[in-house]
């Protein structure tokens, strides 16, 4: 007995030694096939170039083809549904943001866990939102707008990425910070909205940066406030909302990276370095900047450090959105 129970503890021994050095062998082997990153926005939102800029470095340096799949709907939780179900070995990888990793998930049905089903990779950039308005909107500048929406309550529209999204929790607050009503209207996506917004289509939009800034550069849209702290380095003629008198309603539109939870450790390592020598890169650098993003520091770039970021982003927003009652119904 005592015999046969040596042999059968050695036999799981071995079988336990060899799935590691299975599991070992293949994340060494990684890639051996092309990587699809899941883009939850249609093309024309700014998470589509970013995935873009960088799937171009990454089909480099990890030798492999690296393609951007634009999955949409839903504020991103349909792109971010199919993610989760996907084998859990480095070849599907999510590019995620504000709207699809806390607006979404606290506004809609969703069949995963944000933070339980997704392994982070690496945040990647952050951009301001803008308050802007179609070229001939009335107003000119931030007090006339207040003092517009104010005389004309519910009569202007403003363009959201759907309910939950910074689009329009930052609508919303700013509703309550200056006592006015105003109309949204969701859209897919950033592109199609601030194309309307654009064609004179919705009045006003709380725009991410980077969707907005060649039409803030082309003065195709009129700019009222930069939605941060500190003034943002491709518009750094646009006041803050802060420094005109409306403070409090500051979002950050991060972005970062994702793996389903369960891919092996040392894939998730071997992609944050690629994703990190990407963002050293002076080309990739430049291309993400030219679009209005600002690179996070390295320390910021690891997975432990997007993890407590986006659990504290979470814990901020959701009791916020939730007090809010935005439903994915609102309109």
């Amino acid at each position: 007995m005592k015999l046969a129970r040596r042999v059968v503890l050695r036999l799981a021994a071995g079988a336990a030694a060899l799935a590691a050095f299975a599991r070992t062998t293949r994340a060494e082997l990684y890639p051996s096939r092309p990587i699809t990153i899941i883009v939850p926005v249609p093309p024309g939102g700014v998470a589509d170039p970013i995935a873009r800029i960088l799937a171009d470095h990454l089909t480099v340096a990890l030798g492999q083809p690296v393609v951007v799949e634009n999955v949409t709907g839903a504020g991103g939780s349909i792109g971010l549904g199919r993610a989760a179900r996907a084998a859990p070995d480095g070849y599907t990888i999510s590019i995620g943001n504000w709207l699809s990793h806390v607006g979404a998930s606290a506004v809609y049905p969703v069949q995963y866990d944000v933070l339980k089903d997704f392994a982070a990779v690496s945040l990647l950039t952050n951009s301001p939102m803008l308050i802007t308005a179609r070229k001939d909107f009335p107003a000119n500048d931030l007090k006339a707008l207040i003092a517009w929406l104010k005389a004309n309550p519910d009569k202007a529209t403003a363009a959201t990425v759907g309910a939950g999204s910074a689009a329009h929790v930052s609508g919303v607050y700013f509703q309550r910070a200056t006592n006015t009503r105003f109309q949204f209207v969701p859209y897919r996506g950033g592109g199609p909205a601030v194309q309307d917004e654009v064609a004179g289509h919705v009045d006003l939009m709380f725009n991410e940066g980077t969707g907005a800034l060649p039409y803030v550069l082309s003065h195709q849209i009129k700019t009222y406030a930069v939605l941060a702290n500190t003034r943002w380095f491709a518009a750094p003629d646009v006041a803050t909302s802060d420094e005109l008198g409306v403070p409090g309603i500051n979002i950050s539109f991060w972005h970062g990276l994702w793996v389903p939870t369960g891919t092996p450790q040392e894939v998730v390592n071997k992609l944050n370095a690629a994703v990190a020598a990407a963002l050293a890169d002076a080309t990739v650098r430049k291309r993400l900047t030219d679009i209005g993003q600002e690179i996070v520091a390295r320390d910021k770039q690891t997975p432990e450090a997007l993890y407590a970021f986006h659990k504290a982003e979470t814990e901020k927003w959701w009791p916020i959105i939730k007090a809010a009652k935005i439903r994915a119904e609102s309109r």
